[in-house]
């Protein structure tokens, strides 16, 4: 089985049959995930802030950090798949965007991250058709290219599927 692995700020996207795509420990950060049942693809970015405005030389050699130009890139990589570069007939899910190190919600990264992610999103006419966002807890997400399905793992709690 063919995994691929991305830390914050990484994309990533595979059709290898047996395949998975997986993120750990998702905090405020947001994971979204493409999957494009016609091509059997599936793709992952592992978005940490909200605009590339902050850092434009991060933006440019790590583009997945900012959801502004994560998911445009995440697009591109999967239209080497062979998918559709405007996401058309993309199936789109959301992780992630969990407050664990703010309790006074000063700086509310986690809501400005999928905020930030879903304009994006509507940018490109698509949305979420499920979503497992907010909270207090971090997360690791798994997507299998054969089926889609999409597991979620959190420290003293059951996995789940979204």
């Amino acid at each position: 089985m063919s995994q691929l692995i991305l830390g914050v700020g990484d994309l990533g996207a595979s059709k290898t049959s047996g395949g998975s795509v997986k993120t750990f420990a998702l905090g405020s950060c947001v994971s979204v995930l493409l999957l494009d049942p016609k091509v059997r693809a599936v793709g992952m970015v592992h978005v940490a802030l909200p605009e590339s405005k902050i850092n434009q030389t991060k933006a440019q050699s790590k583009p997945g950090y900012f959801a502004d130009t994560g998911i445009p890139t995440l697009l591109q990589e999967m239209a080497k798949l062979g998918c559709n570069p405007r996401g058309q007939g993309m199936i789109v899910k959301l992780c992630g965007g969990a407050n664990v190190m703010d309790p006074n919600d000063t700086f509310n990264i986690g809501k400005r991250n999928a905020l930030a992610v879903k304009k994006v999103l509507w940018k490109y006419g698509m949305g979420a058709v499920s979503e497992d966002l907010g909270g207090n807890f971090s997360r690791t997400v798994t997507v299998f290219v054969d089926t889609g399905d999409v597991l979620l793992s959190s420290p003293g709690r059951p996995d789940w599927k979204l």
